[in-house]
């Protein structure tokens, strides 16, 4: 769940391009996986703040 690490839902959802529906489901929805496309955008975002960011620190894939 992304927001617990210290990211706002609407930093991220300005920095990936993803729609506000699907950053609330990556951050609230602890059985979301994402498709590989959304995926993608989303660690690119986190990966701005963290550079050192893996998909096994949010996501259960």
């Amino acid at each position: 769940m992304i927001d617990r690490h210290g990211y706002s839902q609407e930093e991220l959802r300005e920095e990936s391009g993803v729609s506000r529906n699907t950053v609330s489901k990556a951050c609230n929805d602890p059985d979301y996986v994402p498709s590989p496309n959304v995926l993608k955008k989303l660690m690119k975002a986190v990966r701005k703040i963290d550079p050192g960011a893996k998909v096994d620190d949010y996501f259960d894939v």
